[in-house]
């Protein structure tokens, strides 16, 4: 009976964690949601903000600005790095670590020296564990952050780089594709890269663009479009980075609750084996007594 008893423990247990992964999952799931609305109502005016940047500098002609213009001279890089602040999410944050060390590797393979920005306690206590210097953590960074929590972030990249800092700013983070595919990346933050000339345009010698007439000149738009782009461009990196964690947590306490669901029908069938074994064995000595008394 002690092995029927303890599997049944066991059966109970499991039980107790399909309830508590089967709840995460519908709170990620309601998370993932409410992320994944935020960042699809932002991206077309990331895409449209960036889009004009482009083209207003690359149609202004010799237009400069220092956040246009490259450090060539500085051998210093940022490198932003966006992690969760929990885990049960899959491979998410392992995956955007691995991508960060490439890139910090990439760095240093030139010559560069990289400053490591950590947005997320898993990433921070990672490099912690390997004794690796971080140069600037946001531990009190929120699980869904406003643009106001970033805004600042933003501001202190850009004055660094205005002040010949850094060579460029790079964002390592998880981008959302689909809900059934999330890739790391790395996009280079500053400086912002102009529009390139068209394959079309190319291939047949550099045929004439669209001229625009601007008001007011295009260094005074640039001036007041470029901060907003940096801005909403790292915001919107945020929004993927946490949609991406909520459907990672999602589909891991899916699996997990699946997991436990055959792992409860396994011990069930145990369980029954074991009690249907110990009650034979019960008949047998009643019987092997009867026998006994005659």
């Amino acid at each position: 009976m002690a092995k029927a008893r303890a599997i049944a423990v066991r059966r109970k247990a499991v039980g107790n964690i399909k309830k508590i992964t089967h709840t995460m999952q519908l709170i990620a799931t309601a998370q993932f949601q409410k992320s994944l609305n935020k960042t699809v109502a932002t991206k077309p005016y990331t895409q449209k903000i960036t889009e004009l940047v482009q083209q207003v500098s690359a149609a202004g002609g010799d237009v400069d600005h220092p956040l246009l213009r490259a450090n060539d001279d500085c051998k210093k890089r940022a490198v932003f790095l966006l992690t969760s602040n929990r885990g049960f999410c899959g491979g998410h944050n392992g995956n955007v670590i691995r991508k960060a060390i490439s890139v910090v590797a990439e760095h240093e393979k030139a010559g560069d020296t990289t400053d490591l920005y950590v947005v997320g306690k898993k990433g921070t206590n990672y490099f912690k564990f390997l004794g690796q210097d971080v140069f600037r953590a946001y531990p009190d960074m929120p699980d869904a952050p406003a643009f106001g929590d970033i805004e600042p972030i933003a501001s202190d990249f850009m004055a660094d780089y205005e002040a010949g800092k850094y060579a460029s700013v790079q964002i390592v983070y998880m981008r959302f594709i689909s809900a059934s595919k999330q890739t790391p990346e790395a996009i280079q933050l500053l400086p912002i890269e102009q529009e390139q000339t068209s394959e079309s345009q190319a291939a047949s010698g550099g045929a004439t663009r669209a001229q625009y007439d601007f008001s007011p000149e295009p260094a005074v738009l640039l001036a007041e479009l470029l901060p907003v782009t940096v801005k909403i461009r790292l915001f919107q990196c945020v929004n993927d980075a946490v949609v991406s964690e909520n459907v990672a947590r999602m589909v891991a306490m899916k699996s997990a609750t699946d997991a436990a669901t055959d792992m409860g029908k396994i011990l069930s069938r145990q369980f029954n084996r074991a009690r249907q074994s110990q009650i034979t064995l019960e008949l047998l000595d009643i019987m092997g007594g009867v026998e006994a008394l005659k």
